[in-house]
């Protein structure tokens, strides 16, 4: 897939507030810090299109980006964000919960996993919670280019491992670097399968 043309079409926090536009969507969100805003930056070409920040929790909205006037590429608010009050933690689970529980366009979530950390508990139980309520989704590491290759392979291997106690088989997942723009053709190619299966 090229993408020609990326914009942001609005940001919300209930799903009542979505653009009015119907199309579908493909989301994406992980724990704070992991490199989201980044990768998406990546995947559109855009360098400022998803704004960067080392800060934890700077998206506080969904954000849409309308991708070819034909899907929206969707930026949800990270979890775990440690630096932020109970209340805005509250929150921004609210907003993550409402339009992943009722987007009815969202075709695919993908969760964003650092490949530089062994997998996390918080990152565990949000796909364990995803599995509970049947959301369809696909995983993406990122900061692929910060290990050395058999360092990844040995690091990803052991989270699989750890993720097969809890799923038989796994959803697709893709390798990356908003730095190299390692897996980027792969991620825009898988969405642009499912665009093409969709009735």
């Amino acid at each position: 897939m090229i993408v020609k043309q990326a914009t942001f079409a609005g940001g919300s926090t209930n799903v009542s507030q979505k653009p009015g536009q119907r199309l579908p969507e493909f989301a994406f969100i992980g724990r704070s810090n992991v490199g989201k805003s980044s990768l998406i930056n990546c995947l559109c070409s855009r360098k400022g299109l998803a704004h960067t920040s080392s800060t934890p929790g700077k998206t506080q909205e969904v954000n849409h980006f309308l991708i070819n006037n034909s899907w929206y590429l969707v930026d949800l608010p990270g979890y775990g964000y440690a630096k932020i009050s109970k209340t805005g933690r509250e929150k921004l689970e609210k907003t993550i919960n409402n339009y992943i529980s009722l987007s009815a366009e969202m075709m695919l979530l993908f969760v964003l996993i650092d490949s530089r950390h062994d997998l996390q508990k918080i990152d565990l139980d949000f796909l364990i919670s995803l599995g509970e309520n049947g959301i369809p989704f696909s995983i993406i590491y990122t900061k692929c280019d910060k290990s050395g290759v058999n360092a990844l392979t040995n690091r990803i291997a052991g989270i699989e491992k750890e993720l097969l106690e809890y799923w038989e088989t796994l959803p697709p997942r893709f390798r990356s670097s908003a730095e190299t723009g390692t897996g980027r053709e792969e991620i825009l190619s898988y969405i642009e399968s499912i665009l093409k299966n969709i009735p």
